[in-house]
């Protein structure tokens, strides 16, 4: 990447679900330079059975990231953070945290939707919030917290999701983002507000949760423990798009309206953008979600189980020997085609003990040969993800009231040239690659916005395409994946 100027920058910290990264940038002459700081591991910490986010690991990296911006004496004008979704951190009275938030992928929240629905009917809990049923949801975790009688529960007085919780330490101040809570299945996507008789149920209000922002708006300044840790003065920290997949669709290098994302990391989410939430029978039935864009527009997506297979098996295979990811590519380039397939979204792969041994069992349980090498399983992964992204692809299509000519991948995905083949094969129609850092990029050009150097959506996009070059593949095989789709068909209906 390119190094940063003097001229003023901005900080964006990105969290993934398996790492992090702070990443300055800076817009000059309508092109955004970027220079990396730092990258550091976000690990799910396992106590007694339960599976937990480091919250104060992750202030401490940001609090190291902005003492190396200090260092390099790069002038600053703001900070902005994004995480994935869902996840939350529970506060007292006194504003500190009750205990350590909860990873999205602990098990106590298996079964939860069935226990909720009870309550109130999945039909119009799908009605009132136009989000895909999946049990890690906020609202099931919550549910889920006062079902189970938590002794933090009684205590909680405000619930901050994971980017305001990170804000909440380096300013004082409580906000809801937008993006963020628009993944908790609490909120309206009409009205942008939480929606009461969701939270009766919860035993919760409004007064639970910070005041809401919008993209782009100041939540306020580093507070002075900040200050003097860092030797920063006057930082802005701003409300970015904290939900990172609504940062990263915004640096979507797209030029018309006529296409489809994916944003491909541990989780693949495949959408459009819509002006208005798209909430109906087809929606309920194919579990779309509608989620809160950064200019008040609906992302009409799909959650894909994505790189976290590759992601576990890297981690059994590395046991045994050091791997790359292009060493699992180069592998997975060798092995025989259309052997074996998965369904990426089955339950038994969300949290296996041995991810390979869960690939065995499927491949077993849907009497297909057991992939045995790490070419093999590498290769079973990216053809069932390619078919996948096709099954999904088609679906939005039908909810699309355009035509999709184009799948533009961003996020550490795009970088991975096999996929990307594989899927412009599946799909028979072009796709198109990058930028990698898009959630940081999305993440800058808001806090670049909020100081007044860019101002539309449609200029952030051009800014993004003069930034970088940009990867295009063009389907060479459609018939041969066509006739192999039926194939993968079966074994998804399987299990």
């Amino acid at each position: 990447m390119m190094s940063v100027n003097n001229l003023t920058s901005f900080l964006a910290i990105d969290l993934g679900a398996s790492s992090g990264r702070a990443i300055l940038g800076t817009v000059e002459n309508n092109r955004l330079e970027l220079q990396e700081i730092s990258r550091f591991p976000n690990p799910i910490i396992e106590v007694n059975g339960r599976l937990y986010w480091d919250l104060l690991h992750l202030y401490q990296q940001i609090i190291g990231a902005l003492q190396e911006v200090k260092s390099q004496k790069v002038p600053v004008a703001s900070i902005g953070i994004d995480t994935w979704g869902v996840d939350f951190v529970c506060f007292g009275a006194d504003g500190e945290p009750l205990r350590m938030p909860y990873s999205y992928r602990d098990p106590r929240t298996f079964g939860a939707p069935d226990r909720f629905f009870t309550k109130m009917s999945k039909e119009e809990l799908y009605r009132k919030t136009g989000i895909q049923i999946m049990n890690f949801n906020t609202l099931f975790q919550l549910d889920t917290l006062l079902s189970d009688r938590s002794s933090i529960y009684p205590a909680i007085d405000k619930i901050l999701f994971m980017p305001d919780a990170l804000s909440y330490l380096l300013t004082g101040e409580m906000v809801t983002e937008y993006t963020i809570a628009s993944t908790s299945q609490m909120l309206n996507p009409s009205t942008k507000q939480f929606d009461e008789s969701l939270l009766q149920l919860l035993q919760l209000d409004q007064s639970n949760f910070g005041k809401q922002l919008l993209p782009g708006e100041k939540i306020g300044n580093i507070s002075p423990s900040v200050q003097r840790l860092t030797g920063l003065q006057e930082l802005s920290v701003i409300a970015v798009a904290g939900h990172d997949t609504a940062s990263a669709v915004l640096a979507t290098p797209a030029k018309d309206e006529h296409f489809a994302y994916l944003s491909s990391g541990t989780w693949s989410l495949m959408g459009i953008e819509s002006e208005q939430p798209v909430i109906n029978d087809d929606t309920f039935a194919l579990n779309f979600t509608n989620e809160g864009g950064v200019d008040g527009s609906i992302r009409l997506l799909k959650n894909i189980c994505g790189m976290w297979l590759i992601e576990q098996c890297k981690k059994e295979w590395e046991e045994e020997q050091p791997v790359s990811y292009p060493d699992i590519v180069a592998a997975a380039e060798q092995a025989a085609p259309f052997q074996i397939f998965i369904n990426p979204d089955s339950p038994c792969f969300a949290a296996p003990g041995s991810m390979v041994t869960a690939i065995q069992t499927y491949c077993k349980a849907t009497e297909q040969r057991i992939p045995q090498t790490m070419g093999e399983i590498a290769r079973c992964i990216y053809e069932s993800l390619a078919f996948r992204y096709r099954q999904v692809l088609a679906n939005l299509q039908k909810l699309a009231t355009f035509p999709i000519n184009t799948l533009h991948i961003i996020g550490g995905g795009a970088q991975n040239k096999l996929l990307n083949s594989f899927t412009a094969s599946a799909i028979g129609k072009p796709v198109i690659a990058g930028p990698s850092e898009a959630t940081a990029m999305g993440n800058i050009l808001l806090q670049a916005k909020a100081a007044g150097i860019v101002q539309s959506k449609q200029e952030m996009r051009q800014i993004v395409r003069n930034s970088l070059e940009l990867d295009t593949f063009e389907p060479t095989e459609s018939t041969l994946w066509d006739s192999h789709y039926e194939d993968y068909l079966h074994v998804y209906k399987e299990i």
